[in-house]
């Protein structure tokens, strides 16, 4: 097979124009609404020690954190009392 510029810049330029039709734009997320989620989060999943964020969490695992803090964002910060 032989390569030549003109296959490898058609290439380049298809991935380019497939990975910005698929990608949707980003929408950002305020200061005061990820303190409210990080602050519902760590009520949610209380430190296994006080003031050792290392020791871990007394509930749940980081990607039970990860997916709760996720979810407060998509619900702009209303969550139940329950997960």
């Amino acid at each position: 097979m032989v390569f030549t510029w003109k296959a490898g810049a058609v290439g380049i330029g298809l991935a380019g124009l497939v990975s910005a039709v698929i990608s949707a734009p980003a929408s950002a997320i305020t200061a005061e609404l990820a303190r409210t989620c990080k602050a519902l989060t760590t009520k949610q999943f209380p430190p296994r020690e006080i003031a050792n964020p290392a020791a871990g969490s007394a509930k749940g695992s980081g990607r039970d954190q990860t997916a709760y803090f996720n979810k407060c964002l998509a619900n702009n910060g209303k969550m139940e009392d329950g997960k």
